[in-house]
C-alpha cells in the first residue's frame, strides 16, 4: 500500500480497538493495491488458438521466405493477399481480424504491428484473444482416418 503512496495504520500494532471507518479504509486500500498489481500473464494453453497460431506462423515464415520488409504497411498488404486465398477456418480467422473484404471490424494492425517487431505468433494470438475471444475458439476440423475406424458396428 505504501508503494502506491497510500498510508494505512493496518500494519501497525494495535494499541486499542480501531474505529470501523479506519478498518474500512485499510481494507479498501489493500484491495486497490491488489487490483493495480500486474497479474500473471495469461499464456495460451497447449492447442489453444490453433488456427491463429498455425496461420500466423505459416504467414510469418512466408514473409521471411519472400523477403518482405517487416513494416506495418507491407505486412498488412501481404496479410490481405494471404487472406484472399484462405479457406474454411483460416478465412474465418481473417474475417475476425478484418483482413477480408466483408469484415465488419478492422484489427489487422493488431497483427501487423507486433509482427513487424518479430513478436512470436503465440504472443500475438494472446493479445488477439483478449480483443475477441472467438479468434481462439477456432479449431481445424479433424480428419478421420478411415483405415482405423471400425465400421462393423
Amino acid at each position: 500500500v505504501s508503494a502506491l503512496g497510500l498510508s494505512c495504520r493496518c500494519s501497525e500494532p494495535l494499541a486499542g480497538p480501531e474505529p470501523p471507518e479506519m478498518l474500512a479504509v485499510c481494507g479498501l486500500s489493500v484491495a486497490l493495491a491488489l487490483t493495480l498489481l500486474p497479474g500473471p500473464a495469461e499464456a495460451l494453453k497447449d492447442g489453444e488458438c490453433e488456427v491463429c497460431v498455425t496461420f500466423l506462423g505459416r504467414f510469418y515464415d512466408s514473409l521471411k521466405e519472400n523477403d518482405v520488409k517487416f513494416n506495418d504497411v507491407e505486412i498488412e498488404k501481404a496479410m490481405l493477399r494471404s487472406c484472399k486465398d484462405a479457406k474454411g477456418k483460416e478465412n474465418r480467422f481473417c474475417y475476425y481480424i478484418g483482413a477480408t473484404s466483408d469484415a465488419a471490424t478492422k484489427m489487422i494492425n493488431e497483427v501487423s504491428r507486433p509482427m513487424s517487431h518479430h513478436v512470436p505468433v503465440e504472443k500475438i494470438c494472446e493479445k488477439l484473444k483478449k480483443k475477441d475471444s472467438q479468434i481462439c475458439e477456432l479449431k481445424y476440423d479433424k480428419q478421420l482416418d478411415l483405415s482405423t475406424v471400425d465400421l462393423k458396428k
